[in-house]
């Protein structure tokens, strides 16, 4: 998805949605597949960020002098922080097909979100470069840094592109050369691209892009949403149980029994910590081991033969409590 030929086939190919009444049975690969992707279940981290998106393209679409306002979307890992971009993106992408029909034989010539992951060890050329990538402009490795970031600078406003979405903002250290040069790059970019840009990042708050004059300037400009875990209980409510709930009425299986899998919240919080990339995973594993296995059911003991990552693994493990020292 990092070119805009990827982005438009995931922005327009329809998201999987769950067997509805009456439809035929898939078949069992059809089935495997639909759990391999299975759906994108909306969250309250997607519908903040659809907001604050929202409202920062129309509070910047006529600003011209400074950067346009920003916004940050942090958290831990397995969070749903990219989940959450990437559906944004998506809204983004179709609303502005709908509002700005191409004629009649044509395609479209704009381009309205551009989504990029930020290198490993990022300088600021093979950051612009990754700039250029998306959209396909040419680049040599004679160009200088100045010369890539003028085409792309250019471009970008020829397409306009009004949302640009930039992951995995963290691996951007401004206390090193090189990390500092590239922090400046995306400074330039913001007051000379006409859009918004939204990043995502493990932990960013705790990171040295807040810190010193350039992390002041980021943090001036930026909002800060944080994507965290689900808690099992809010007030009165149980967003953590409603997911879960979303997810089960999401599954095409023969014999799961409704109802299964919300019994087992509190279970299932310890086992994933709350994180909602390893409940998706947790859930989509069982569904297929179901399949595979002929039982078409999700129990909590197929769920604990389930192997997770190893970050849910370790948040799940009981803490052994330490001897008391002996005098």
């Amino acid at each position: 998805m990092t070119t805009w030929q990827g982005w438009q086939h995931f922005a327009t190919t329809p998201p999987q949605t769950p067997p509805g009444p009456g439809d035929a049975p898939r078949s069992l690969e059809e089935r495997l597949a639909y759990h391999s992707a299975f759906v994108t279940v909306r969250t309250p981290a997607i519908n903040t960020l659809a907001t604050q998106v929202r409202t920062l393209m129309l509070l910047g679409r006529h600003q011209q002098t400074t950067a346009r306002p920003s916004l940050i979307v942090t958290g831990p890992a397995a969070a749903g922080k990219t989940t959450a971009l990437l559906e944004v993106g998506r809204t983004c992408h179709l609303a502005h097909i709908r509002k700005n029909p191409a004629p009649p034989g044509h395609a479209h010539q704009q381009v309205p979100v551009a989504y990029l992951l930020v290198p490993p060890g990022a300088t600021a050329k093979t950051l612009a470069t990754e700039f250029a990538r998306y959209l396909g402009i040419p680049t040599t490795t004679r160009m200088t840094q100045t010369q890539i970031t003028e085409a792309v600078c250019h471009t970008y406003t020829q397409a306009g592109v009004r949302l640009i979405l930039i992951d995995e903002i963290h691996r951007l250290n401004p206390r090193t050369t090189t990390g500092a040069e590239a922090t400046d790059l995306l400074k330039d970019l913001t007051e000379r691209i006409k859009a918004t840009f939204v990043y995502t990042g493990i932990d960013v708050a705790a990171t040295p892009l807040f810190a010193g004059v350039r992390g002041a300037q980021l943090a001036g400009r930026a909002s800060l949403i944080t994507c965290g875990p689900l808690p099992a209980r809010h007030g009165t409510r149980r967003p953590f149980t409603d997911l879960i709930t979303d997810m089960e009425n999401a599954l095409d299986l023969t014999q799961h029994t409704p109802g299964t899998l919300p019994r087992h919240a509190t279970y299932l919080h310890q086992r994933t910590a709350g994180r909602i990339g390893s409940l998706a995973r947790l859930i989509r594993q069982a569904a297929i081991t179901a399949i595979c296995d002929g039982t078409e059911r999700i129990t909590k003991k197929s769920l604990e033969a389930i192997q997770l990552d190893h970050l849910a693994e370790e948040a799940s493990r009981p803490r052994t409590r330490q001897p008391a020292r002996t005098a």
